[in-house]
């Protein structure tokens, strides 16, 4: 039994409409005529197509400008220099090496900068034989030689400053080179190269310097057992008679005597990378003057080639 009853204020029955979402908004996704993108069945429109080929290309030459501007970057601020003291190499001498003067093959393709070739050395041992080489490019290429001092250096004498050559009084522009030599006087172990920072690492080491610089000389030795010998030559210099004890030294002046007693030239008809190398380790370790007969003669032939005449120099300022 209930307490009391209430009316009902709607027929059981009733029927009402309720909305299937709150509000509507517009299809973006359907097409509009004039400013659709996209057409339904997934085909692209003809403008974006375009666009997007636009923006493939632009990205590209992006790239293009991205790889130009590294390899200027590498030109423009030279590694490791504080104190510019530039000078231009003038060819001295007669040319011993001769034949095409192509860089791109020997060191590939290079757009928009020069090839710069940058030399670490220590002033207190200077590397006669890569000086020696330098001038011999400076026969084969348009090379512009720059000599820096770095930080770590204290004092330099004027004739290592003017190594390279005297100073050009006249305006040249980077393009006008085809090559690039830059020596830094720096307080380093051994005798550091940079060329490629991003395609090589550095190379170490007078003996290996200078095989790289001679093979924008000449190919070398087409034979293994020429090849070979001047790789030994090159090493005999460098670890006997430049940086041995006196009895390597002397086991090393006993075989060149002996060697030389048979053949103008260490290896082959002409002047190579294993005479340039073996007479500057001479000159530098001071052997010249107690050398053997052979080696005496041996010694005159290369002191008629003008290119050694900057080894000399160097020697006056030590």
């Amino acid at each position: 039994m209930s307490m009391y009853q209430v009316k009902a204020v709607s027929a059981g029955h009733m029927e009402v409409d309720l909305p299937s979402c709150m509000y509507k908004l517009p299809n973006i996704h359907e097409q509009k005529s004039g400013c659709g993108h996209a057409h339904q069945n997934g085909e692209v429109d003809p403008a974006v197509r375009a666009l997007e080929a636009r923006q493939d290309e632009i990205l590209r030459r992006l790239y293009e400008l991205k790889a130009t501007v590294d390899g200027l970057t590498k030109t423009i601020t030279t590694p490791d220099a504080d104190i510019d003291v530039a000078s231009l190499s003038q060819g001295m001498g007669s040319a011993v090496f001769t034949g095409p003067a192509d860089l791109d093959s020997l060191l590939g393709k290079d757009y928009g900068a020069l090839r710069d070739i940058v030399v670490n050395a220590d002033p207190a041992q200077p590397p006669l034989s890569l000086l020696v080489l330098h001038s011999l490019l400076c026969q084969r290429y348009k090379v512009l030689s720059t000599v820096h001092v770095h930080s770590s250096v204290t004092a330099i004498p004027p004739q290592l400053l003017a190594c390279l050559g005297p100073r050009n009084t006249l305006n040249h522009s980077r393009h006008d080179f085809q090559l690039g030599f830059t020596l830094i006087w720096k307080d380093v172990p051994a005798p550091q190269m940079k060329f490629s920072v991003q395609n090589m690492c550095p190379i170490e080491g007078e003996g290996n310097i200078a095989r790289f610089l001679y093979r924008l000389l000449s190919p070398g030795p087409q034979d293994a057992v020429s090849a070979t010998l001047m790789d030994s030559w090159v090493d005999t210099a460098i670890f006997q008679l430049a940086e041995g004890s006196s009895k390597e030294k002397a086991a090393a002046l006993r075989a060149l005597n002996g060697a030389l007693g048979r053949v103008a030239w260490l290896v082959g008809s002409d002047l190579s990378l294993a005479d340039i190398v073996c007479y500057c380790a001479l000159l530098r370790s001071g052997s010249n003057t107690s050398a053997p007969a052979n080696v005496q003669k041996w010694m005159k032939s290369c002191e008629n080639l003008s290119h050694f005449n900057c080894a000399y120099q160097v020697l006056q300022s030590k």
